[in-house]
């Protein structure tokens, strides 16, 4: 980081703790405006002690490490203004926990649920608006000509040149493409029908980097025939200081997502699917305890209910602890209300032959073994409450993939099915909102890859959502 960056960043720490700042200030009197307890005069006439404003600075402190690591202060270039906010957005979300936090230890009478709601809501809005206006002047900035990055790229695939093409396309980002690095090749010729040119061949290269202003170097070789040429390239991008980007999907790899790692001194690519970041995987547990112990809580009487109606029409447990495929194929016994006979496992192997179902799954509409009060619970879902014991112990979600019985799991014959179990299995998903049993389970697995690959908090609630009414209907139960 050059001295230019780094004053830069500095001062961007200090215009955002003065937004916080105004931020508190701004809520604090329209607080004292709202409640009409006092004067604004009186307030800001009120003496403060040395104690508050030493629990203040602290917590701007705090503010200042939680920008740090929500990404704040990283380079944005690249990265789009929705990325920006929503960073912006985390950010405060968990300061504004940590002046809950502040507010209990320290007893702060001022610091109340409304005041900090209103906190949360100013200070989101006024840091969004300072950032997308400070990307606007950046804009302006570089379009003019100014504070611009010189760029070279390696090689000249498609993906390449679909990058030099954005890359070109969009003068804000400050970015000037020098040109193509590459050996003849027979598609190398294609270039110039998109306007770009090869400035240097691998050989000329450490020439080319001597004699140049360049900033960056894209490396978009193919990993596994050009190895040495990019272990070459990295070398010379590292003895001239220069940054290097890669793409991180140098396998080929179309539906995983990466971060970067630090184990010891060594650093690391890690690829993952589905949910594996800090805050949005803590967020969702903390949704699947909250909402599965309100709704035990709740429903407590219609459990009572329904497990003294299975207790008096049928010999046999309440529940029903099957074996289930879990998270990354970790094993687990799954609560369910009893709506079979006692038997019904040892029965399955007579029934095989009467399958209505695709795939390896077992379905059939009018199954012998379950129970007439079974029947109705299964209708009305009421047999897949207990799951939520499932949910508090950590073994499932309310929201995820629907987790298999060893059996089903056994028959499957496609890897690409497998992936589903990457992330944890949940009472409902896009398969139970989309015609649940009635669908191909085909179709059902596609479902659960698409709820993997658009995951989001957002998606969650929907499907939590379009649940309610999808279990009042009872289409495709059985």
């Amino acid at each position: 980081m050059n001295e230019k960056h780094r004053l830069t960043i500095n001062l961007l720490k200090l215009f955002d703790m003065g937004m916080v700042v105004f931020a508190f200030g701004l809520t604090t009197v329209l607080m004292v405006n709202a409640e009409h307890k006092i004067s604004l005069e009186q307030f800001l006439s009120m003496r403060t002690r040395v104690s508050n404003l030493a629990i203040f600075v602290s917590a701007l402190l705090i503010c200042n490490i939680v920008f740090h690591l929500c990404g704040l202060y990283r380079s944005r270039r690249l990265s789009s203004r929705r990325l920006e906010l929503l960073d912006v957005l985390k950010a405060m979300t968990i300061n504004t926990a940590c002046f809950v936090a502040f507010g209990s230890l320290f007893t702060i009478r001022m610091i109340t649920v409304p005041f900090l709601a209103a906190f949360w809501v100013v200070g989101t809005i006024v840091l969004c608006a300072c950032r997308l206006g400070l990307r606007l002047v950046a804009a302006r900035v570089r379009v003019q000509g100014k504070d611009l990055r010189y760029m070279l790229i390696l090689g000249t695939n498609p993906r390449a040149v679909e990058f030099a093409r954005r890359i070109s396309g969009d003068p804000a980002r400050g970015y000037r493409l020098l040109g193509f690095v590459d050996d003849d090749w027979p598609g190398i010729h294609g270039l110039k029908e998109h306007g770009f040119e090869v400035v240097s061949n691998y050989g000329g290269l450490a020439e080319f980097l001597r004699r140049n202003v360049v900033d960056e170097v894209a490396i978009y070789l193919p990993f596994g025939s050009f190895y040495r040429h990019s272990v070459e390239v990295a070398t010379l991008c590292q003895q001239h200081g220069i940054t290097m980007r890669f793409n991180s999907d140098i396998f080929g790899l179309k539906t995983t997502r990466w971060r970067a790692e630090q184990y010891d001194e060594d650093n690391y690519i890690a690829t993952y699917t589905g949910v594996d970041e800090l805050w949005p995987r803590t967020i969702k547990r903390v949704i699947d305890v909250v909402f599965a112990s309100m709704v035990l809580l709740v429903l407590s009487p219609l459990l009572v209910l329904a497990a003294i109606a299975i207790k008096l029409t049928s010999p046999g447990p309440v529940f029903f602890l099957q074996e289930r495929i879990g998270f990354n194929k970790r094993r687990f016994n799954i609560f369910k209300f009893r709506t079979m006979v006692p038997d019904a496992e040892k029965l399955m192997a007579v029934l095989e032959k009467h399958n209505e179902a695709s795939g390896p799954v077992f379905k059939m509409k009018n199954d012998p073994r379950i129970t007439p009060i079974g029947r109705f619970l299964r209708k009305s879902s009421i047999d897949e409450l207990p799951q939520l014991l499932n949910v508090l112990n950590g073994d499932m979600s309310l929201v995820g993939p629907r987790p298999l019985p060893v059996r089903d799991y056994e028959g499957f014959n496609e890897d690409w099915q497998r992936r589903r179990f990457s992330v944890k299995p949940g009472i409902t998903c896009l398969w139970q909102v989309n015609g649940r049993s009635g669908i191909s389970f085909d179709q059902w697995m596609l479902l659960d890859l698409q709820y993997m690959d658009e995951w989001s908090l957002w998606l969650d609630l929907k499907i939590l959502a379009k649940t309610v009414p999808a279990v009042l209907r009872g289409a495709g139960a059985a």
